[in-house]
C-alpha cells in the first residue's frame, strides 16, 4: 500500500509542476546565486562597470556568451578570449600575468609533484569562498590523465585562483581573478557549462620559448609526442580562432579531426646557448650498486651539502628567464668508490645556461665519503632536487 501511495504522489507532483506557466519555478540565475557570497558580490560591484567599458573600448559585446582560456607555463601568461555566438571567431580580450610558477614543462602525472597540468580541460567548479580569494576549478585529472598518470594518486584540486601562491595551480592576482571569475560566471549564466581551459608548455610562436621547449625535449624525448599534439591545437586556434573537436584514444592520447596540423613554414628563430656536457671520464657502470649499507656523505655532512646547494641555488636565480619566478631542477650524478662526483646530468628544470653552471659546480664538489656495502666502498648513482626561487 505504501509503495502505491508513493508512486501516486510522484505522478501527482510531476503533473502539478507542469500544470501551467504561472506555477513554473523561476529560472535559476547563476550570477545572482554567486552574488549571495560576499567576496564575489563586492568584486562585481567594483569591477562590472570597468569590464563593460573595457569591452566597449575593444568593440566587444558585454557580457560574453562564450569565453576560452589558454595558459602558457614557461611564458607565465593566461589569455582570455571571448565571443557571442557559437560559430563566431574568438577575439582576445586580455592577457594576464601568471604570477607564480611550480614545477617545469611536462604534464602532471602524480600527486605532490608540484607540476601544473598540460592538456585540455574545462572549468568544473566556482569557489567564491576560496582560501585564495576566488578560484575556478579545472577537471584535472581528465580521462587522458587518468589513463596516463599514477593510478592511485594522480593528484587533483587544480585551480586558477588569486593570492599569487602555488604548488601546481595557476595563480594570478586578486584583481585579475575577480575579472576572470566575473567573466566566467556571466558565460555560465548564459549557458556555457563547459568553459574550455587549455594549458600549453610554451607560447609556440615565441622564439625563446620554442628554444627552451626544444632543449627540454632533447632531455625528455618521450615528451615530444605530447608537445606536438598541444602544438597542433595551438596552431589550429591560431588559424581559425575556434577550437577543434578533441577526443582521447584508447591509450590516453589526444586525437583531433581534420585540419589540425602545424604549418610547414613555422620555423621560429632561436638563439642557441650551447649546453655543457659533463666531463667524460672512464667509468664502468657495472660498478654501480642499487643497495648499500651506508649512503655516501658530503664533506662536512648533510648541513654542509645543503649549504653548497643553497649557494648554487642563489647563483642560479639570476639565470631564471625574465618571466619565471622559480623552478625545481633535478640532477643525476655518480659518487665513485673513491668519493669523487662524476657524470652529473640535469634531468629537468634548467635552461642551458643554468645547466652549464650546475655541471661545473657538481664536478667541483669536494670529495665525499663513499657509500659502503658489505664493509667495502662502492659507487652509487644519486638524484638531487635543487629549488631555485627569485626573491
Amino acid at each position: 500500500m505504501t509503495m502505491i501511495r508513493s508512486a501516486f504522489l510522484v505522478i501527482f507532483t510531476c503533473i502539478f509542476c507542469t500544470a501551467g506557466a504561472q506555477n513554473a519555478a523561476p529560472e535559476f540565475n547563476f550570477v545572482n546565486y554567486q552574488r549571495s557570497f560576499p567576496v564575489f558580490n563586492e568584486a562585481l560591484k567594483r569591477k562590472e562597470d570597468t569590464l563593460m567599458k573595457q569591452f566597449e573600448e575593444k568593440k566587444l559585446v558585454w557580457p560574453a556568451k562564450y569565453i576560452y582560456i589558454r595558459s602558457f607555463k614557461y611564458d607565465s601568461q593566461l589569455e582570455v578570449w571571448v565571443k557571442q555566438e557559437k560559430n563566431d571567431p574568438f577575439k582576445l580580450f586580455k592577457t594576464y600575468k601568471v604570477c607564480a610558477l611550480a614545477g617545469t614543462l611536462g604534464p602532471k602525472r602524480m600527486a605532490g609533484d608540484y607540476q601544473v597540468p598540460e592538456g585540455f580541460y574545462y572549468i568544473n567548479e566556482f569557489n567564491p569562498r576560496s582560501n585564495y580569494h576566488l578560484s575556478l576549478g579545472l577537471n584535472y585529472p581528465n580521462v587522458s590523465d587518468r589513463m596516463l598518470s599514477d593510478s592511485l594518486q594522480p593528484g587533483g584540486d587544480i585551480y586558477i585562483h588569486g593570492s599569487c601562491v602555488t604548488t601546481g595551480c595557476i595563480p594570478i592576482t586578486d584583481t585579475q581573478i575577480e575579472e576572470l571569475y566575473i567573466l566566467a560566471t556571466q558565460a555560465k549564466n548564459q549557458g556555457e557549462d563547459f568553459i574550455p581551459v587549455h594549458i600549453f608548455p610554451v607560447s609556440f610562436k615565441a622564439p625563446k620559448s620554442n628554444y627552451y621547449l626544444a632543449t627540454y625535449e632533447k632531455d625528455f624525448p618521450e615528451y615530444k609526442k605530447m608537445a606536438e599534439k598541444l602544438k597542433q591545437v595551438y596552431y589550429y586556434f591560431d588559424k581559425h580562432k575556434n577550437l577543434p573537436v578533441i577526443m582521447i584514444d584508447e591509450k590516453g592520447g589526444y586525437v583531433f579531426g581534420d585540419d589540425v596540423n602545424i604549418p610547414e613554414d613555422v620555423k621560429p628563430e632561436v638563439k642557441q646557448v650551447k649546453k655543457k656536457e659533463a666531463t667524460l671520464v672512464k667509468f664502468d657502470e657495472a660498478e654501480l650498486m642499487n643497495s648499500v649499507n651506508k649512503l655516501p656523505v658530503f664533506a662536512g655532512g648533510a648541513e654542509a651539502f645543503q649549504k653548497y646547494l643553497d649557494n648554487l641555488s642563489k647563483d642560479l636565480v639570476s639565470m631564471l628567464p625574465a618571466d619565471q619566478k622559480k623552478t625545481f631542477i633535478t640532477v643525476e650524478y655518480i659518487i665513485t668508490k673513491e668519493g669523487k662526483t662524476i657524470l652529473p646530468k640535469v634531468l629537468r628544470g634548467a635552461t642551458n645556461e643554468m645547466n652549464n653552471l650546475i655541471i661545473e659546480r657538481f664536478e667541483a664538489m669536494p670529495a665525499w665519503s663513499p657509500a659502503i656495502r658489505l664493509e667495502k666502498p662502492i659507487a652509487i648513482r644519486l638524484k638531487q632536487t635543487i629549488y631555485v626561487e627569485a626573491d
